[in-house]
């Protein structure tokens, strides 16, 4: 229904989000409206979110195989045989299911890298149903990957390393959380990650909104994950990209 081809992780998110965003009016502030033109009387009708941000209910799309992976189809039909409430939580979930399908069309093509960064884009937003519920939360603080917010994870001395033999950290210049960075340096996004292997670190923590003393003790240059040891011993697998491109891993000491 729509020229619209999104050619990088980028536009293909914006694009979900102005879907989205048509989407969720419709539900909400337009309901009344979307009601009305789902007449159980017309033929098979479909919800469309566009790439505007607008929204329009219409027959699906006459080609096959369709431009784009098409909506649910029929949603009028059910309208008048279920309580108003529960039809629009199923329209709501349909459309999810529909917004992921669109995205993912578009990022058929991308890298494993390139598909992971678009579900967590995608992962930090509430659905349409958790926000035609009221199941949606909002997230405080700092985001990374487009809005996921981060929170620490205590998985005990024995956790978050899946038994692997790691290399012994190094001493802890701190063992205290602190609301500002420590004197150090916070690590650029065109750094060697191998650098990392065996310093010293301070990560933000949006959630708490506190930096958290930390040790890397070691690095995967393939995958961008580092092995991180707390103070209290608790272990964490940790993916670099998503506390270095929003400036929160300030290195304290350096291996050397």
């Amino acid at each position: 229904m729509e020229a619209l081809t999104p050619r990088n992780v980028d536009e293909v998110f914006h694009d979900y989000e102005q879907r989205r965003k048509g989407l969720i009016t419709a539900l909400t502030s337009e309901v009344d409206r979307f009601y009305a033109e789902c007449d159980p009387d017309k033929e098979n009708l479909c919800l469309y979110g566009n790439h505007d941000g607008s929204w329009e209910v219409a027959l699906p799309a006459e080609e096959v195989p369709p431009e784009l992976p098409e909506p649910a189809l029929g949603i009028n039909f059910a309208r008048d045989g279920m309580q108003k409430k529960d039809w629009l939580s199923l329209v709501a979930v349909h459309s999810d299911a529909w917004l992921m399908a669109v995205a993912f069309y578009f990022g058929a093509k991308f890298d494993k890298y390139e598909r992971d960064r678009l579900f967590k884009l995608v992962n930090g937003l509430p659905t349409v149903y958790e926000v035609l519920s009221g199941k949606a939360t909002k997230k405080k603080g700092g985001t990374s990957g487009g809005g996921e917010s981060r929170k620490r994870k205590a998985e005990g001395a024995a956790g978050g390393g899946g038994g692997e033999s790691l290399p012994p950290p190094p001493s802890f210049h701190s063992s205290e959380p602190v609301s500002k960075p420590s004197d150090g340096r916070i690590f650029a996004p065109k750094e060697n990650i191998m650098t990392l292997q065996g310093c010293q670190v301070e990560l933000f923590w949006p959630d708490d909104e506190l930096w958290y003393p930390a040790a890397i003790v070691q690095v995967s240059q393939r995958g961008r994950i580092a092995d991180v040891v707390y103070p209290d011993g608790s272990k964490e697998k940790l993916e670099l990209d998503d506390v270095i491109p929003d400036g929160h891993l300030n290195v304290v000491k350096s291996s050397a």
